[in-house]
């Protein structure tokens, strides 16, 4: 059985290829010209030149696979030129499940986020079910990704075999670009958090997440999402669990939001002026005001999702960003 996997040159849609792999299954993965291929080395699997604005290109991918996993997306906190998200967070999705709908692949798994997740306004856990509008979307990734499960659902509704899967934080090897969770451990390493702003996050190993996926297509209800997460810890937490397996101490210094805005829109607007990446990204800052926990029992539950400790996914990422030279 075929499946193809978008995004496979990423964090997430790599480990999906080496959980399809590792079942036996016969993997194809679509991917850009100019794409760094450091994740997909020494594997064995069928690779196209494709784009998710190309709908020709994605026909030629799909035709003769029976599953689909749309891992691909614009993951990144800042862009020069936010319609970039939109070309192919949305449009893009739109036209790969369309393409797979012509050409009749049998299922879909939808990677979406856990930021297109609602969270109750008086606090606690989000879950599935929890409402959540367009306006509470802070940034272009969320939003877009927001406008992408619309997308989806609307197609679901019209008999389109798919599931959505939403992942919390992953975090562990191979995370390339890397993720900003990922580079928020990687700036850890190097001593670069003097100090922080207190928020919340779910951390799952990213192996899990890759597994969610392949149950998801297994086990998931047509139309249904599933968040892919595993224990809800404090940016504190994390930073103590940190320390631990590095040594580096980590920050005491906890500062408020308000004091930390005001340089995040003058690095917002140094950012656009020299096209070079924030250091204080304001998405971040903005995002920071929510505790993102949530309650991943459905997915237990209907899945059976692995929960591996945090503390176990973390220190795979420490060892493989030392191993590889980021810090």
């Amino acid at each position: 059985m075929k499946a193809l996997v978008t995004g496979a040159t990423g964090f997430v849609g790599a480990a999906v290829v080496r959980a399809l792999l590792r079942t036996g299954g016969e993997v194809r993965v679509i991917a850009r010209p100019g794409s760094d291929p450091t994740n997909l080395q020494s594997l064995n699997i069928d690779t196209v030149a494709g784009d998710l604005r190309d709908k020709a290109s994605l026909r030629r991918a799909l035709t003769g696979c029976r599953h689909l996993y749309h891992v691909a997306a614009h993951y990144a906190l800042w862009a020069k030129d936010p319609s970039i998200f939109y070309d192919i967070n949305v449009v893009g999705t739109r036209n790969l499940l369309e393409a797979a709908r012509e050409v009749g692949v049998e299922r879909t798994v939808y990677c979406s986020t856990i930021g297109a997740i609602g969270l109750p306004p008086g606090g606690g856990l989000g879950t599935e079910e929890t409402p959540v509008s367009l306006e509470q979307m802070a940034g272009h990734y969320k939003r877009s990704k927001y406008l992408a499960e619309q997308e989806v659902h609307k197609l679901a509704k019209e008999g389109l075999p798919v599931v959505i899967v939403n992942p919390s934080a992953p975090v562990g090897e191979r995370d390339v670009k890397p993720t900003p969770t990922g580079q928020i451990i990687v700036d850890f390493m190097k001593g670069r958090m003097p100090a922080y702003i207190e928020t919340g996050m779910n951390i799952i190993d990213v192996d899990d997440v890759a597994t969610g996926h392949l149950l998801a297509m297994e086990k998931g209800r047509q139309g249904e999402r599933y968040i892919l997460g595993a224990k809800n810890l404090l940016l504190r937490e994390v930073f103590e669990i940190l320390s631990t397996l590095t040594g580096v101490k980590a920050p005491a210094l906890k500062l408020p939001r308000g004091a930390v805005l005001p340089l995040a829109y003058l690095n917002h607007w140094l950012a656009n002026l020299t096209d070079r990446p924030p250091r204080i990204p304001l998405e971040g800052v903005k995002m920071a005001k929510y505790k993102m926990h949530y309650d991943c029992s459905k997915a237990i539950r209907e899945l059976d999702l692995p929960q591996h400790p945090p503390e176990v996914a973390l220190e795979k990422a420490v060892r493989w960003f030392k191993t590889h030279g980021y810090a």
